[in-house]
Order: C-alpha cells, then sequence, then structure tokens
C-alpha cells in the first residue's frame, strides 16, 4: 500500500496549529472565560416559564420581572424550551424570590433546580483544579519519558496536550464571549478527558515509532516517523470517529449542561486526534533534526 508523505507537510500542520491557538489566546487575553458559580460562587435558580396573555417569555421580559422586584442578576440565558437558567449571588431563598417574582408575570413559573455554592468552596475548587492539571501533565512527562527511554517523547507529549487544552480553553472563551458558556466542574472532568485521550493517542503512534525502530534501526528517523504515522493514521481515524459521532448526537439532543459538557469533550478529542500525528510526532521530528544539527556542528 502506497504511503502518504505525512511528514513534508509539518509547515502546514505548525501553521494550521499556530492559527488555532493564536486564535485562542487573544480571545483568553482579552475576554478571558465565563466562570461558572462553581469557582466563583452564588446561585444558580433554573425556571420553566410559561407566557402570560400580553407577556411573552424572554430575556428581557425575565430580567425586568427580577428588577421589579430588585432581584439583581448576573445572567439569564435559555435552558432548553420554555427554561431558563438565571444566576446570581448567593442570597437566602433566592429561589423562592425569583419564583415569586416570576409568578406574578407569567402564566406558570416553576423552579426546576437551585444551586448554591459559597465563595470559599469555589476558590478551593479553583484551586485543586489547577493542582490537579499540573500534576497530571507531569506525571504524563514522567510516564512517557520512562517508557520510551528519552525525555523527549515525554517533553513533546506534554506539549502536544497543552497544544489541545489551549484549543479546547479557547473555544470555549469564544462561546463564553458569543453564545454565553461558562466554565464549570464538568468541563474541568471534560478537559482532563481530552488530556488523556490525547495522550493515549500520542502514545500509539509512538509505540508504533519505537517498534518501527527495532525493526529498521538503519532507517533515518523522518522517513521512520512517517512509516508509523500512515501504519496508526486508520486505527486512529476509526476510534476517534465512534467518540466523535455520539459526542455530536449528545452535544445536539442534550440539555444546556450536558450540551456544553459534551461539546468541551468534541473540541477536544477532535483536537486530540489531530495533534498526535499532526503535532505530537512533528515535534519528535523536528527535535531529531536539531540533534542531528549539533551533533553535525
Amino acid at each position: 500500500m502506497k504511503q502518504i508523505n505525512f511528514i513534508k507537510f509539518i509547515p502546514l500542520y505548525f501553521s494550521i496549529s499556530g492559527a488555532a491557538l493564536a486564535i485562542g489566546i487573544f480571545s483568553l487575553v482579552v475576554w478571558k472565560v465565563r466562570p461558572a458559580i462553581d469557582f466563583i460562587g452564588g446561585s444558580l435558580v433554573e425556571v420553566e416559564l410559561q407566557a402570560s396573555e400580553g407577556n411573552a417569555v424572554n430575556e428581557g421580559t425575565v430580567r425586568a420581572a427580577l428588577a421589579d422586584k430588585e432581584i439583581e442578576v448576573n445572567s439569564i440565558q435559555p435552558a432548553g424550551e420554555n427554561r431558563w437558567l438565571i444566576r446570581s449571588k448567593m442570597v437566602e431563598g433566592i429561589d423562592k424570590n425569583v419564583q415569586s417574582a416570576l409568578a406574578e408575570k407569567f402564566s406558570k413559573a416553576e423552579v426546576t433546580r437551585f444551586e448554591s455554592i459559597g465563595p470559599a468552596l469555589g476558590k478551593e475548587l479553583l484551586t485543586k483544579t489547577f493542582f490537579g492539571i499540573t500534576l497530571s501533565s507531569l506525571g504524563i512527562l514522567l510516564y512517557v519519558a520512562y517508557r520510551f527511554g528519552g525525555g523527549k517523547y515525554g517533553v513533546c507529549a506534554v506539549l502536544a496536550m497543552i497544544h489541545d487544552s489551549l484549543v479546547v480553553l479557547g473555544g470555549f472563551s469564544l462561546l463564553g464571549q458569543f453564545y454565553g458558556a461558562e466554565i464549570d466542574a464538568l468541563f474541568v472532568t471534560a478537559l482532563l478527558t481530552v488530556l488523556s485521550f490525547s495522550v493515549h493517542d500520542t502514545i500509539v503512534v509512538y509505540d508504533r515509532i519505537r517498534e518501527n525502530l527495532r525493526k529498521f534501526p538503519q532507517e533515518k528517523f523522518e522517513p521512520l516517523a512517517n512509516r508509523s504515522v500512515n501504519e496508526t493514521m486508520k486505527r486512529s481515524i476509526n476510534n476517534s470517529l465512534t467518540i466523535i459521532i455520539m459526542l455530536v448526537i449528545l452535544t445536539w439532543l442534550g440539555g444546556t449542561t450536558v450540551r456544553y459538557f459534551s461539546l468541551a469533550l468534541l473540541i477536544g478529542t477532535i483536537t486530540g486526534t489531530y495533534s498526535s500525528p499532526f503535532v505530537a510526532v512533528p515535534l519528535l521530528v523536528v527535535w531529531n533534526r536539531l540533534v542531528g544539527k549539533k551533533k553535525k556542528s
């Protein structure tokens, strides 16, 4: 079977990744992300509303009904058919106050979900999140370096993992700016899952490179790396495609909370499938080129 020369397109891969990272980092710096109450503390009230005569249900009328009762809200967004998510500062009895205020304006106002988290707990969760991501990155670096007998494999795998996490974070920064998507505890779960998937895919390619190094010790590294990418590409695409199809359906049919969780997984799965052969391997190839130049000089 004729092999595709993937390695010759390394500048293209780096250009695509560079553009995606530039957009994402710009969004993160300028707009940042929208933290949910999981991290900043506060109250979330989900209500089911039905319009009354002469009073349609939309963000403006909901906000006006709450303002009439001097209820301060941080955000109001749709959460499905006739359902709205209202976020506010943590105030005792906020769910009852919201229901009472909306019941005066609409024919139906029923609280279907209520969550409240203190700012101290939110800060603690944020600290643990950063600690968990840092610890997992260090663990992956050490494991890959040990398994493949060289620090370059571990460093390149972690760089590809950072690439994936920045793309997902940048994507959610844009979604937060234009669609109100928020970063919550489920997003952290999705991000850690994405990182493990990315590293798993990268290890599959690296393992094939190691195997081919034993089979063809005289072959130069670049064609050998290209051979390894060709040999694992079909498996990687087939494996990822089944996950992507499931996540597309879940994103489409899921509720607000599940939708953003599955969307984070979807973005991460696509990015991870791309980064393993087109970021992790090219980084390894470039590393070997630089080492080769140093040896010659």
